[in-house]
């Protein structure tokens, strides 16, 4: 399970991802590497927030690392099958994902230049057997069985899941980072949804909490 300690430094950062996933030195060259090239493109185009340039281990690597944590206490291995994250933007959790894990990624993302921002990425970090960059609206991609699903800040609760929920079965893992809300947004939640899902704590925020669990259908 992810300890309730909070990783509140970079160096923190690094050594959770030794610690609990196994991420070799290699590997967190390249993400040095990845932390380089988004900072230069944020200069771009508004991908993160710039209050958190300095903190992008913690605040962002180590904030979708943490899921693939989650996932594997559900008992969804890499082998399940496809895991689709919606509205990737700057590459989190999806981007993240795929470098860090064996997962098929499927990264939705409708911005003409975060499209262009992603392919370059997956085609820089060489993830072209692991993630594939679907630009369009969500709307528009053709209906599959997703193993996991994740978002971050992509739509409030109620609308992520009537979006989504055909790429849903009662064995799809729904992994929400949904910050200092979720407890909120889950209550608010239609009695149209029938739902197993729990509030999670972050480990990069002692405020956030990510929603975890399946829709029964």
């Amino acid at each position: 399970m992810i300890p309730l300690s909070i990783i509140a430094s970079e160096n923190e950062a690094r050594e959770w991802l030794r610690s609990h996933l196994d991420v070799s030195r290699e590997m967190l060259e390249k993400l040095s590497e990845f932390c380089i090239v988004l900072e230069e493109e944020a200069k771009l185009q508004n991908l993160i927030a710039p209050s958190t340039l300095p903190h992008i281990w913690t605040r962002h690597i180590i904030d979708s690392a943490q899921l693939l944590s989650l996932a594997k206490s559900y008992g969804h291995s890499e082998s399940s099958g496809i895991w689709l994250d919606l509205g990737t933007g700057a590459g989190f959790p999806g981007l993240i994902i795929a470098m860090l894990s064996n997962w098929q990624v499927v990264m939705v993302e409708s911005r003409a230049r975060r499209i262009n921002y992603l392919q370059h990425m997956v085609e820089r970090f060489d993830l072209a057997q692991t993630a594939r960059v679907e630009g369009m609206r969500l709307e528009s991609l053709d209906s599959f069985d997703a193993s996991v699903i994740s978002a971050r800040a992509f739509a409030p609760l109620d609308r992520l899941l009537l979006l989504t929920e055909r790429f849903s079965t009662e064995k799809t893992l729904w992994l929400l980072p949904k910050g200092r809300n979720a407890a909120n947004e889950l209550e608010a939640l239609s009695d149209k949804w029938q739902h197993l899902f729990h509030v999670k704590h972050s480990i990069t925020d002692e405020d956030a909490k990510i929603l975890a669990g399946y829709l029964v259908k």
